[in-house]
């Protein structure tokens, strides 16, 4: 029997384990720098069903996470308006890195270091399954997009933007 290629457990595997649900695991070549285009295309998939985990921050620095597809931007505009904030913008890496527990490049919204709020664009609920951060650079899982609601308490937005 072939020994599936098996992945150390990160705090995002061990919540969905703890919580019994199922996913598939995929590893791939981790790029710097190539994002949710990159892992899409080495495994196959359309960047529109690989979610990206965004770490960001209102206008008071308090964090929160915005799920988005990984071919999409997120307008920062958009998603403020909608949450009734007066900004939204990115963290830098660093303090993304210390809201969430895991590197950028790595982070899930599963088993974050800190509860934050979490928003996720609505689109992705449609999605029959995606791709999202395992926790780890490289290591991606397979899940409903549904578990992001039940989980997480993801609240739907509309903030995407083509890229």
């Amino acid at each position: 029997m072939a020994k599936k290629e098996h992945v150390s457990e990160t705090p995002a595997t061990q919540l969905l384990k703890r919580h019994r649900v199922a996913y598939t695991e995929h590893p791939y070549e981790y790029l710097e720098h190539g994002g949710a285009q990159h892992s899409a295309q080495v495994l196959g998939w359309d960047p529109f069903h690989v979610v990206k985990t965004l770490i960001m921050q209102d206008q008071d620095a308090k964090p929160l996470v915005v799920l988005m597809h990984g071919n999409r931007k997120v307008s920062t505009k958009n998603l403020a308006r909608q949450i009734g904030a007066k900004s939204v913008e990115p963290c830098a890496p660093e303090v993304a890195n210390r809201h969430s527990g895991y590197l950028v490049g790595g982070t899930s919204p599963f088993g974050t270091r800190k509860a934050m709020p979490i928003y996720i664009e609505e689109t992705i609920l449609a999605l029959p399954k995606i791709l999202i951060n395992g926790g780890r650079r490289g290591y991606l899982v397979g899940l409903d997009p549904q578990v992001c609601v039940a989980l997480l308490a993801a609240q739907p937005v509309l903030c995407a933007l083509a890229e």
